[in-house]
């Protein structure tokens, strides 16, 4: 299939995608500006190896709780021949693949266009209301993660619904403490509240990327420079955001990697956190809020305060903790009472109890107690 990549309406590149979804030819460049972060040109042409592991980064994982039974459901073979039954559109970015002249951006993205719910029910496990007119136009065809997710059109708004995982489906309530002690504390966050489907929890968030911003994931950015074996993957991210010209990178990196050393986030990996540009004028306008901290709290385990591995920089948080450079923002006062607060949202949970709760909130205030006598050694 033919197609030409846009971004927004300008026209990036035209490419031919073939039956199992790869990008199987680039021919003529639009403008070189608007290519995805991290794909580069050479005198050769558009690296296409590149813009693939961009393209196949927009499909759902593999590793997405119940993706098989969803395709046989959808009737499609795979998560990546699903990018272009929505023209390869996101809530998360401006990037689209436009099959005729007469599709405009206005008339087809996700940000001012209702969109189909059929693929983020089925997602669910739940059967489609007419299964011989499934529609298949939906943003959660790019949508990325391992948990239950699909996006929702509440009044003019977009929200994502996320479930949780495993025995004690804690997710959902890791995201809203989360967003608790960000709010405390004063960081840039986006904040998440508590939905219930029956018996099951979930989060929902409303987007934060608008029509005219997109998220720039750390992963792309990483790419755009090439490593030096001397750098370490913090200052080969730094660097990156100095050569894009952001904006103060250390000071949200501090706020992340502390936030995480608190809720023992196990998951930090480079795809959940990022930058923000204007997709019209490609400015750089920061550090994204903190999103998507549900993979913490030890929440797949039942020994509440056990070691557990970090991301992205370090493989222990207690090393990983060490490379903030600035706490004076950081008010341990500021958290006061919280830990009663954390009790009450984790007993909302059919499947918390009150002891594991008040072990997960002691913990907290004891991470946080020693972030505190951190900040006083710096």
């Amino acid at each position: 299939m033919q197609y030409t990549l846009m971004h927004k309406n300008v026209p990036v590149v035209d490419m031919e995608v073939d039956e199992t979804g790869f990008i199987a030819k680039l021919s003529k460049v639009h403008d070189e500006r608007h290519l995805p972060v991290g794909v580069q040109i050479f005198s050769t042409g558009v690296d296409r190896k590149a813009l693939n592991d961009w393209w196949l980064g927009r499909s759902i994982p593999a590793s997405r709780v119940g993706l098989s039974q969803a395709l046989l459901s959808m009737g499609v073979a795979s998560s990546v021949l699903l990018i272009e039954k929505c023209f390869g559109l996101s809530l998360s970015d401006q990037y689209w693949v436009r099959p005729d002249e007469d599709i405009t951006w206005e008339s087809v993205n996700f940000f001012t266009n209702k969109f189909s719910t059929d693929v983020g029910e089925i997602l669910f496990g739940r059967d489609p209301n007419d299964p011989a007119r499934i529609s298949l136009f939906s943003p959660d065809n790019t949508s990325d993660g391992w948990l239950r997710k699909k996006w929702i059109i509440a009044g003019s708004k977009r929200f994502l619904m996320k479930g949780g995982s495993g025995v004690f489906h804690q997710e959902p309530f890791n995201e809203v403490i989360a967003s608790l002690l960000m709010t405390r504390l004063g960081v840039n966050h986006v904040d998440y509240t508590l939905t219930f489907d029956g018996e099951k929890p979930f989060s929902l968030c409303e987007n934060f990327v608008t029509p005219t911003t997109e998220l720039v994931p750390a992963y792309r950015v990483i790419e755009s420079i090439k490593k030096s074996n001397q750098d370490s993957y913090l200052t080969h991210l730094l660097r990156c955001c100095e050569h894009f010209g952001i904006a103060n990178a250390q000071g949200s990196i501090d706020w992340m990697l502390t936030l995480d050393y608190i809720i023992s986030n196990e998951d930090r990996h480079y795809n959940n956190f990022g930058f923000i540009r204007n997709a019209e004028t490609l400015e750089w306008q920061g550090f994204a809020p903190i999103f998507d901290s549900g993979s913490s709290l030890w929440h797949n385990t039942a020994r509440v305060g056990t070691v557990v591995d970090s991301k992205p920089f370090k493989g222990k948080h207690e090393e990983q903790i060490k490379l903030v450079n600035d706490l004076s923002w950081f008010d341990f006062g500021k958290l006061d009472r919280v830990a009663g607060e954390i009790v009450n949202i984790l007993s909302q949970s059919p499947d918390i109890e009150e002891a594991r709760a008040k072990a997960i909130s002691q913990q907290i205030v004891s991470r946080a107690e020693r972030v505190e006598h951190r900040k006083a050694k710096l």
